[in-house]
């Protein structure tokens, strides 16, 4: 019977993938993969790139999730996408949707997932979990995430920096993700949250990609100034 599986590609390295996930994709016919715009790549699909057997020609569908807060757009979005996916699986056709890190941590799978169950219920649907950024960067820094009793927040952004205030006051570790145009805000927002000055500060972008770059810092060696440009981005600031 076609299903959909949604693949968590993890956050660069083609090595990192499952041979479940690897075995998924050249299985599949047809890869779906997100993208921001019609001109611009899919970086899901650029890691499992050099994993794909031309000779199979399976179709590659790459669908458009715009970056926007508009809720509408957001869902009319979903909705369409949604549809696109189901009826691939409905025709007859295994397919995969490949995804950045893991599909149930701030995926656009999620949204995929919910909207498939609810109006396409008779799609079958697995998903293969991938590695995610702060697990791989983890290992790359040699710091520890938790250890112990210690508590963990995981920030998706840092627009509201009242609320990251507050989540500081209560946290061990903060682990950062995705807008690293953000971080150079929280620096302060840090030290009045009492994070001492020796505090792990760790930061690093285009993780497991030949772009790839790792600053470790304490807080207190923190300087002024843009910290990264990038989007994909991480960040995380250890109490030591």
């Amino acid at each position: 019977m076609p299903e959909l599986i949604g693949i968590g590609v993890g956050p660069g390295d083609p090595e990192l993938l499952t041979v479940k996930a690897v075995n998924a994709i050249h299985n599949a016919d047809v890869i779906l993969c997100p993208a921001s715009k019609e001109d611009r790549p899919s970086i899901a699909l650029s890691v499992v790139s050099s994993l794909i057997d031309k000779s199979k020609n399976q179709e590659i569908i790459k669908l458009i999730f715009p970056m926007t807060k508009d809720q509408k757009v957001l869902e009319e979005t979903w909705k369409k996408n949604a549809k696109i996916m189901a009826e691939v699986v409905l025709s007859g056709k295994n397919a995969v949707y490949l995804t950045v890190g893991d599909p149930y941590l701030y995926s656009t799978w999620i949204y995929m997932h919910k909207e498939i169950e609810k109006n396409f219920p008779s799609v079958k649907i697995n998903v293969i979990p991938g590695i995610v950024s702060m697990f791989t960067f983890a290992s790359k820094v040699g710091v520890s995430i938790a250890e112990g009793a210690e508590k963990v927040s995981i920030i998706p952004s840092c627009y509201d920096l009242t609320t990251v205030k507050e989540i500081a006051k209560n946290s061990e570790t903060l682990v950062f993700l995705k807008d690293g145009r953000y971080f150079d805000q929280v620096v302060n927002l840090l030290k009045e949250a009492g994070f001492p000055d020796n505090s792990i500060f760790a930061i690093g972008q285009d993780l497991g990609t030949k772009d790839e770059i790792i600053r470790k810092l304490t807080l207190g060696e923190v300087n002024d100034g843009t910290l990264t440009t990038k989007y994909f981005s991480i960040l995380v600031v250890k109490r030591v």
